[in-house]
């Protein structure tokens, strides 16, 4: 296999898997709800980038259309489920 199909195939695996996933609020990061990290996340971006981008987009957009749509989101929007701790409660 070439260099170049053995990255397109990886790209491939990548963007199934995103599909896969599904679009849920972070646990782990999140600042209000985790709607942002969530976002962040699915897209595999960093939650600090996904943040920003959200609130330059809500100023433009007159910010309430912007917040409309945050509690939207964190109505819809499923928690990600808990990570099993590495030692159990006794």
């Amino acid at each position: 296999m070439t260099g170049e199909t053995r990255a397109q195939l990886d790209l491939a695996g990548e963007q199934r898997q995103r599909a896969a996933m599904a679009l849920q609020r972070s646990r782990k990061s999140k600042k209000i709800a985790g709607v942002c990290g969530g976002i962040a996340e699915w897209l595999g971006w960093d939650p600090t980038i996904v943040r920003i981008v959200y609130v330059f987009a809500s100023i433009f957009s007159a910010a309430f259309p912007g917040l409309l749509v945050y509690l939207v989101l964190w109505i819809l929007m499923p928690k990600a489920p808990r990570e099993p701790s590495a030692r159990r409660a006794s």
